[in-house]
């Protein structure tokens, strides 16, 4: 075999750096890891393995992360074909990965329990933790609608999704605090049971002053995987791209409410270069959306794509050589151009809105049809009575 690269070398270092944390975490913990022992397990100095990552922290939420996203199948669980079916399918879904009172002290099943300390710890990973947070509940909410009878209503059911994940989580947090509590079966009824509440969930638009500019600009992106359905997608079709900060994950849902029906809109999650942030994103966005591909049928998997850009170079394409966590920016193409742009609080939802006059892509997973609540299924796409202009 041949020298590697220097990219090569670099890579395969970093592979092995992150084996070796992986087993340092799991049989030590996050608070009892060393670097020391990590570089040993690598059979690398303490010198590579902070050429890879600026410390301990980061390299845990990379493990992390790394789990989630490549995480094997479960056993087969029939989806949800109702909102209430759907939810419990999640959360046993959820539960599922927790660790058992027989697990012991470390090991992988433990290995992410240390999360939420490590966030509490930081108030710099506090607020864009939180925006990861809603941007989960608004896939999940997305989803649920999917699911529901067509109705005269513009409830959105995003609340209901941060009630469900408030509980999830709160079951994550009991079982590691307190083994033997959490009685799944309650966690799974109880979830079910949300869907019976009204939360009188309206979303009122918000009024910006950002506007739209005109453009005529190539757009080359380069190869990505949607994080939602854990698989490669394409980006140089038709459709709408918002380039958002950690802090700025909400105005996703700006952006799908405005954009008419079958338009493709992809959130691409940047950050302002912190190795803790970007895998960070990942696993909040990867636990979910594990979750939710079991629980909910394909067809009413949220029409939302997240591609993360940890190394810039989809913003780059966008026309954004610096991103940071305030970065709010939003094209849309067609035909392979930038035909519109726009920058500051309010760009998703311009650039959306512009797209019901300027033509838009489809769908970018537009499936049979979405399973409604009475076993029937309603064409993919379909916008109930009263919902015009307002898609999920």
């Amino acid at each position: 075999m041949g020298r590697l690269s220097r990219a090569q070398s670099q890579e395969h270092n970093r592979a092995r750096v992150l084996a070796a944390a992986r087993e340092e975490f799991a049989e030590r913990g996050f608070r009892d890891a060393k670097i020391d022992g990590i570089a040993e397990r690598a059979e690398l100095t303490r010198g590579a393995v902070y050429s890879n990552f600026s410390g301990k922290r980061a390299l845990y939420f990379t493990v992390l992360a790394d789990l989630a996203e490549r995480a094997p199948e479960p056993p087969h669980q029939e989806p949800g074909l109702t909102p209430r079916e759907a939810l419990g399918a999640l959360a046993r879904a959820w539960l599922a990965r927790l660790p058992l009172t027989t697990d012991g002290h470390r090991g992988l099943a433990r290995l992410g329990m240390e999360l939420m300390p490590e966030i509490l710890a930081d108030e710099r990973l506090r607020l864009p933790f939180a925006q990861l947070m809603r941007l989960d509940a608004i896939l999940l909410g997305l989803a649920l609608e999917r699911l529901r009878p067509p109705a005269p209503s513009d409830d959105r059911l995003v609340w209901m999704a941060e009630a469900a994940l408030t509980t999830l989580h709160g079951a994550s947090l009991m079982a590691a605090a307190a083994p033997g509590f959490t009685e799944p079966f309650n966690i799974v009824s109880a979830c079910e049971h949300l869907t019976e509440l009204s939360l009188d969930d309206r979303r009122i638009p918000t009024p910006w002053n950002t506007r739209a500019r005109p453009a005529d600009e190539p757009w080359s992106p380069p190869e990505a995987t949607d994080a939602v359905r854990g698989e490669p997608a394409s980006l140089t079709g038709d459709g709408v791209t918002a380039i958002l900060g950690l802090h700025r994950l909400e105005a996703a849902e700006e952006a799908v409410r405005a954009a008419p029906p079958g338009t493709a809109i992809t959130v691409v999650p940047v950050t302002g270069g912190s190795d803790e942030l970007a895998p960070l994103a990942r696993l909040a966005v990867a636990d979910l959306c594990g979750c939710l591909r079991q629980a909910f049928p394909r067809p009413a998997w949220p029409h939302l794509r997240v591609v993360f850009d940890e190394r810039g170079a989809i913003a780059a394409a966008a026309g954004l050589p610096a991103v940071g966590e305030g970065t709010e920016s939003a094209i849309l193409v067609r035909s392979g151009r930038i035909v519109l742009r726009a920058d500051g609080r309010g760009a998703c939802h311009m650039i959306a809105s512009a797209a019901a006059t300027s033509g838009t892509g489809t769908d970018p997973d537009p499936g049979a049809g979405v399973p409604r609540s009475d076993g029937r299924t309603s064409p993919d796409g379909a916008v109930p009575p009263g919902r015009a202009g307002r898609r999920g």
